[in-house]
């Protein structure tokens, strides 16, 4: 009975590892489709930046100069906002003002803080594009172009993008969480990108005009919601409009000091993609070769067959890892494979349970809803 359990689970294993080297091939396509640096191509429209923000976190400044080192030749303006004026955030930007502008304080109009602060941004706003974009990301010189021009089309409701992990200190958990971008997120998206099958809204940069944002009811439709990004992708494509993918990888600047915090942002993710499609989370069972291969061979350590298929998993996964960071510019990280993977597995079963989620200083029970209730 245990060796036909753990050649089910070496099965898994091989099956996860052939997975994952399809996810590689994909990042690497994605990759090399980035167009190349100088000016950017495309209709440049008139842009207002949405950037919510809350702590300073290491690399804050230099995300925030990214947004106006900008090679985008219409008229854009970068507008910020914290909710608490006593924000750690505030003398950072402050740096940045003028150009950019500051909104400090305004009412907390519902559960998710940074859809409540878009709100008063959007009301902000001088131009009739949106470019919505976290606090954590730092961009390239054409990403206003390249997340804006898709919009002259009157047929694209709203522009994505996805992104990459990038520490922003030195930190051993800082690099074990740019990590998980870089070897499960990133990949999987991609993959489901290529295939077509990824229907994607990710959150860290969106771009629409503001007449389309009218037409939903404004941020304020989604004031309550976890996964308001999700739920803006889903709300547009109901008005016939397409969410399509930019040709832009812009740096998710990751900051984590320990491992409690890495755990609660994980898992929060995590339950959140499992609210948002609970098949495709079982599904994500297939994006871990090692911990299956490794169960198969804690149960049948002396079955030639298993641990030829442990070894086969572990080559596989070294050879993906190593072609993602290859096509990322990056040095591959063997070392950091086994620790990362048993943390994402780890993760991954924590997300099968429902619970609350924590958001900062908060904690929040997550309805059926996908809507925020403090609790």
């Amino acid at each position: 009975m245990l060796t036909a359990v753990a050649a089910f689970f070496a099965l898994l294993g091989i099956a996860a590892a052939v997975q994952g080297m399809l996810a590689a091939r994909a990042v690497s396509r994605l990759a090399a489709a980035q167009p190349p640096g100088g000016a950017p191509e495309g209709p440049m429209l008139a842009a207002s930046i949405l950037k919510p923000l809350y702590g300073a976190e290491p690399g804050l400044d230099a995300n925030i100069a990214s947004h106006l080192d900008q090679a985008h030749t219409a008229p854009h303006e970068l507008l910020m906002a914290v909710a608490d004026p006593g924000d750690a955030a505030v003398p950072v930007a402050a740096r940045f003002c003028p150009p950019a502008r500051l909104h400090q304080g305004g009412a907390v109009l519902g559960a998710n803080r940074k859809v409540s602060q878009l709100v008063h941004l959007a009301r902000e706003a001088a131009h009739p594009v949106l470019a919505v974009v976290d606090a954590d990301m730092r961009v390239s010189a054409r990403w206003l172009t390249a997340v804006t021009a898709p919009l002259a089309d009157p047929s694209v409701g709203l522009v994505t993008c996805l992104y990459r992990g990038v520490p922003a200190d030195g930190g051993f958990f800082s690099r074990l969480t740019a990590l998980q971008v870089d070897w499960h997120f990133l990949p999987s998206a991609a993959l489901g990108e290529s295939l077509g099958q990824a229907h994607g809204c990710y959150g860290a940069t969106m771009a629409l005009r503001a007449e389309t944002l009218e037409r939903l009811g404004g941020f304020e439709a989604f004031l309550d919601l976890l996964a308001d990004d999700h739920a803006l992708g889903v709300a547009v494509r109901g008005l016939g409009l397409k969410v399509v993918l930019a040709d832009e990888l812009p740096a998710h600047v990751m900051h984590e000091a320990a491992l409690p915090g890495l755990w609660r942002h994980e898992l929060r993710w995590a339950r959140t993609v499992r609210l948002l499609n609970p098949w495709g989370y079982l599904g994500l069972g297939l994006t871990h070769p090692l911990p299956w291969a490794l169960l198969a061979l804690v149960l049948a350590p002396e079955n030639p067959w298993i641990a030829g298929a442990f070894g086969l998993s572990l080559a596989m996964r070294l050879s993906a890892t190593a072609w993602i960071d290859r096509a990322l510019g990056l040095a591959p990280r063997p070392a950091w494979v086994p620790l990362r993977d048993a943390l994402s597995f780890a993760v991954w079963l924590a997300g099968l349970w429902p619970g609350r989620v924590a958001w900062g200083s908060e904690r929040f029970r997550i309805g059926a809803d996908g809507r925020m209730k403090p609790g």
